[in-house]
């Protein structure tokens, strides 16, 4: 069968990668892909959000199942315009991905099926917005209602530092028409972690726990970024953390999304803080979290095809997936500049010294071949990806191959799975 994947960052050249992989798959497409999945699939000069162009080629090419990645065309409606015309398509429809296209939807539907969450309050004018401020006192949390490419989050330590971030968000265009609403939350304590699982509206399979890293910095601080590395297993999931998860957040907004007269099809990602053993839902993401998804991938031992083909045919009954007992760690590596006014152009240099190492593989995500050379294209360029027999031994593999690699400014955090290090 012929495969096509939506998008050009890391988690798609995972996907892809996987992809390759099952015995099920003839050819790989990927559009607009990047250098690193030009090695395992043919780009498409097609960009995610063209979904119209995209729908072109997937009939043009018999393409037998499409797999969208990112958030983007998910919210522009590529799954039902692609099941308008009979294409197989995995990834939840326009109506569903308003679970991550909107805070504001979300939270409510978290409120409306029991889905345990911060209290909260949703704004689109400035002074009630400062009001709730005042009255919830600081730390908080600001959001921005709509996609913001991770970004969109202000944990504000002080009451002036949410007041400038609402200022920012309604009155300064910070995100565009992202921005034009916003959820203001209040701020929760604990841990948090990453917990993703496949459905096609009715079964739910969980993934294997994960953890990402948002800050910028060592230590969680600075900005919140994409993501700058991930680990899996999470050894803050447990047992009786996974039960809740499943039972009282994931399970709830699957029914809840049904109840809704939008059944959730895809992979639903639910950001947890986790305290003493209870979890709180942060948010939802309608796909694979990235870099999460390289680190998850790496760890599947399940041929992911079959998955994916029975959310799109909405028979995800009876399925069940195998994973390797081994840990895996994604650290990213970011661009001078990142999560702000990046640069780009800069050499990549040791790519091939680190694809050489064992259980070691080089995901690219902001890269750009440039005269024969792959050049940094982005915030995040890489995601270098090891598994071990435990987290440590995947940290140390990782890292070994984030040392082989170099370009002038480049920026990534030193402690990328240390929090499991205690718990393991």
């Amino acid at each position: 069968m012929k495969v096509l994947v939506v998008g050009g960052g890391g988690r798609e050249h995972a996907l892809v990668w996987k992809i390759a992989q099952s015995p099920l798959v003839t050819q790989v497409f990927c559009a607009p892909g990047n250098p690193g999945t030009a090695n395992l699939a043919l780009n498409v000069p097609i960009k995610a959000d063209e979904i119209d162009k995209l729908l072109g080629f997937a009939k043009s090419e018999g393409i037998d199942l499409t797999v969208v990645g990112p958030e983007q065309p998910l919210s522009l409606g590529i799954v039902d315009l692609f099941q308008e015309y009979g294409m197989k398509v995995f990834g939840p429809s326009r109506a569903a991905a308003r679970i991550e296209a909107s805070k504001a939807f979300s939270k409510d539907l978290m409120q409306k099926y029991s889905i345990p969450t911060a209290a909260y309050g949703v704004f689109t004018e400035i002074d009630p917005a400062l009001a709730f401020i005042r009255q919830t006192g600081a730390p908080i949390v600001v959001k921005a209602d709509g996609l913001a490419a991770g970004k969109g989050v202000v944990v504000a330590q002080t009451v002036e530092e949410a007041t400038a971030a609402v200022l920012e968000m309604l009155s300064g265009n910070a995100f565009g028409a992202a921005g034009s609403r916003v959820v203001i939350e209040e701020f929760l304590e604990g841990e948090e972690a990453s917990f993703l699982a496949i459905t096609d509206g009715k079964e739910v399979i969980p993934l294997a726990s994960a953890q990402d890293h948002k800050a910028i910095f060592d230590g969680d601080k600075g900005p919140n970024t994409g993501g700058m590395g991930a680990y899996s297993p999470a050894p803050v999931v447990t047992p009786a953390v996974h039960a809740a998860a499943m039972e009282q957040v994931v399970q709830r907004a699957v029914d809840g999304m049904a109840a809704e007269g939008c059944p959730y099809r895809g992979i639903l990602y639910a950001g947890l803080m986790v305290k003493d053993g209870q979890v709180t839902t942060l948010e939802f993401n309608a796909r694979f979290g990235d870099p999460e998804c390289q680190p998850l991938l790496m760890r599947m031992k399940s041929d992911l095809v079959p998955l994916l083909l029975a959310v799109a045919e909405g028979n995800l009954a009876g399925k069940s997936i195998e994973w390797h007992d081994q840990a895996a760690v994604c650290v990213v590596m970011a661009a001078e500049g990142y999560p702000g006014e990046i640069a780009t152009g800069d050499a990549i240099n040791g790519l091939d010294a680190a694809g050489q190492l064992s259980d070691v593989t080089v995901f690219h995500a902001g890269t750009a071949e440039k005269d024969g050379t792959i050049v940094t294209a982005g915030g995040r360029v890489l995601g270098v990806t090891a598994r071990g027999a435990t987290v440590a031994n995947a940290i140390e593999r990782a890292y070994q191959g984030v040392s082989a690699i170099s370009w002038r400014g480049v920026q990534f955090r030193r402690d990328i799975g240390r929090k499991a290090l205690g718990r393991s």
